[in-house]
């Protein structure tokens, strides 16, 4: 159907280890030794996030992007790779969830709340394109609510075997078709995941 057809898709895009693992110490999702992240990968990133329509972000994931992306897009020792970047997450339109933010910058606005979910599934609808989800507590409730449509994960040659999961606290099956795959440097794999159910399940009580 045409509006199916036009609504927009959540896609939770994390780097990931092998035994699938999004930092290994709280704050290392995009720092960690662990991560193999070199110029090629990074072009890639900078390619799908200019191809979002939309970037919805937990707290902790916004403010570690807030921390280091707008400034910088303006330090010219940087690598064009990461200043390039950093002109696409500060102007992408973006939408935090936080229950304890009340304000923010660079093209962003708050949701929150005991409705957040239900906010987020009327962005959804309304929205046209591919949005990205950075943080698993977001990336969980949208599972948990059926809401979310694909996995993005980039998987690094490490296995880590402790940190934080993909998903909080989820220990319920997740069935996926491959969308597509490719390999970067070092070892990175990309696979891209369509997650089967998604959009059938109420959210509902999930917030």
């Amino acid at each position: 159907m045409g509006e199916e057809e036009t609504m927009g898709h959540f896609v939770y895009w994390m780097n990931v280890s092998l035994d699938l693992r999004i930092e290994q110490v709280p704050g290392d999702d995009g720092a960690g030794e662990w991560l193999r992240i070199g110029e090629e990968l990074h072009r890639e990133f900078n390619a799908r996030a200019k191809g979002l329509s939309l970037m919805v972000q937990g707290r902790t994931m916004y403010e570690t992007m807030e921390e280091y992306w707008p400034r910088a897009r303006e330090d010219a020792s940087l690598p064009d790779v990461l200043r390039e970047y950093g002109e696409i997450w500060t102007t992408t339109p973006k939408v935090l969830v936080s229950r304890t933010r009340h304000s923010a910058g660079h093209n962003t606005r708050i949701i929150g709340g005991d409705d957040a979910i239900e906010q987020l599934a009327a962005l959804r609808a309304e929205t046209e394109g591919a949005i990205g989800v950075g943080g698993a507590a977001v990336a969980t409730q949208l599972l948990r609510a059926g809401l979310l449509d694909e996995l993005l994960l980039f998987t690094h040659p490490d296995i880590l075997g402790f940190g934080r999961p993909l998903f909080d606290g989820y220990d319920m099956p997740i069935e996926l078709d491959l969308l597509e795959q490719r390999s970067f440097e070092r070892g990175v794999t990309m696979h891209r995941y369509a997650v089967r159910g998604a959009g059938k399940a109420s959210p509902a009580g999930t917030g």
